[in-house]
C-alpha cells in the first residue's frame, strides 16, 4: 500500500498501519510530491508495526545531495533491518526545477551516478569519486547499515530499464496498465535472482464509474503530458487513443486534453469498481510479471464521506484476507 493515506493524519497512522498488517498487506511504500517527505512516514511504520516491510517510491535524485539521501537511507535501514528498500528515480522538472530549484539536468546520467554511489556508500565504502553529474571527495557513513538495503530503480523507458537491470536490485514501474507490463519487462532481458519488480498501480475503489472516470482523466492529462511520461506512452504504443489530449495540451486546451482522454485508457490506467474487482485487477499485474503490486489509494465519494470508518471497512476488502492482493 502507499502511504501515507490521504485524510489521514500521520499520527493517526499507527492504527491504518496496524489495519493494514490484519488485512494481510505485507509492504507500505511511500511516494515524495509536494505532501509528506518519503522517509518519515515508513520511519513511523518501522516503530509502528515492525512487520511491514517498508520502500521509497521513489526518493528523487536531484533534491538531495548524494550524501543525505545516503545518510537518510542508512538511519531507516538501521530502524528496520532488512525491511527497508529504497527505491530513487530522477522524478520531473517541475517537482526538481519549478518546486525544489534544482536544476534538472542529464536525469539518465544523474540517475545513474546516484546509483553508483548509493551502492559504495550504503556498503560503508569511502566514496572519492569524479562522476559525470557531480563530484564526491571521501564520504564515509558514520552509521552504515548492518543489512544495506536494496536500491530499485525507477525506469519507464528502454535506457533506464536496462540500467536498472544492469546495477540495481530492482525496478519500479509507475503509469502502466497491466498488459503493459510485459512490454516493460522485455526490456531488463534475463533477471539476476533477488531482482524485484514494483509497480504502482492507481485504485479509484468506487462503483461511480463517472467519478472514477472524471478523475483519471485529470490525473491522465496532469501526468502522461509531461514530456518523459509522453513519450513513455508512445512507445508503449498510445500514440493514437493519446494524440488528441498531447494535441490539445500542446495548443493550451487544457479542458479539451481532458475530455480527449479515451474511456479505455482511463479504464486500463486507474483501476475502479468495488474494492473486490480493484483487487482483482491488480493481481493481473502480478500474473504479467510483477513481485511487489504497490497499491496508490484515490480519493472517492464514500471515503470522503465515511472517513476514518470508511477506511477501516476497506482496508481489509482490498487485502489477503478479503481482496487476495498486498
Amino acid at each position: 500500500m502507499t502511504v501515507p493515506l490521504a485524510g489521514v493524519t500521520l499520527a493517526d497512522h499507527a492504527a491504518v498501519y496496524a489495519a493494514l498488517d490484519r488485512a494481510g498487506f505485507t509492504d507500505v511504500w511511500s511516494s515524495e510530491v509536494a505532501g509528506t517527505d518519503a522517509f518519515t512516514p515508513l520511519a513511523l511504520a518501522a516503530a509502528w508495526q515492525p512487520r511491514l516491510r517498508l520502500g521509497t517510491a521513489i526518493a528523487p535524485v536531484f533534491t538531495r545531495g548524494p550524501g543525505l539521501l545516503a545518510m537518510s537511507a542508512a538511519a531507516l535501514a538501521e530502524a528496520a533491518p532488512g525491511r527497508f528498500a529504497l527505491g530513487i528515480g530522477a522524478s520531473s522538472p517541475v517537482l526538481v526545477r519549478d518546486w525544489n530549484a534544482v536544476r534538472f539536468d542529464e536525469p539518465f546520467k544523474r540517475t545513474r551516478d546516484v546509483l553508483r554511489f548509493l551502492r559504495a556508500a550504503l556498503r560503508g565504502e569511502t566514496v572519492d569519486e569524479v562522476y559525470d553529474t557531480f563530484t564526491v571527495r571521501r564520504f564515509t557513513l558514520e552509521r552504515p547499515p548492518a543489512v544495506p538495503p536494496p536500491v530499485l530503480l525507477a525506469a519507464l523507458r528502454p535506457g533506464m530499464l536496462r540500467l536498472a537491470a544492469a546495477e540495481a536490485d530492482g525496478v519500479i514501474l509507475n503509469w502502466l496498465a497491466a498488459d503493459d507490463v510485459p512490454t516493460a519487462l522485455a526490456e531488463l532481458g534475463e533477471r539476476r535472482p533477488g531482482f524485484e519488480v514494483a509497480a504502482r498501480i492507481f485504485v479509484c475503489p468506487t462503483e461511480d464509474a463517472t467519478y472514477a472516470r472524471a478523475l483519471g482523466r485529470r490525473l491522465i492529462t496532469g501526468y502522461l503530458t509531461v514530456p518523459a511520461y509522453a513519450a513513455f506512452h508512445r512507445w508503449l504504443g498510445r500514440q493514437d487513443s493519446l494524440g488528441p489530449m498531447w494535441e490539445a495540451w500542446a495548443a493550451g486546451d487544457r479542458r479539451g486534453a481532458s475530455a480527449a482522454v479515451p474511456d479505455e485508457v482511463v479504464d486500463a490506467l486507474i483501476l475502479h469498481g468495488t474494492p473486490e474487482e480493484c483487487a482483482a485487477r491488480a493481481r493481473l499485474y502480478v500474473d504479467n510479471g510483477v513481485d511487489v503490486p504497490v497499491l496508490a489509494l484515490l480519493p472517492t465519494p464514500e471515503l470522503t464521506a465515511g472517513g476514518a470508518t470508511a477506511w477501516a471497512g476497506l482496508i481489509p476488502r482490498l487485502g489477503v484476507t478479503g481482496g487476495e492482493a498486498g
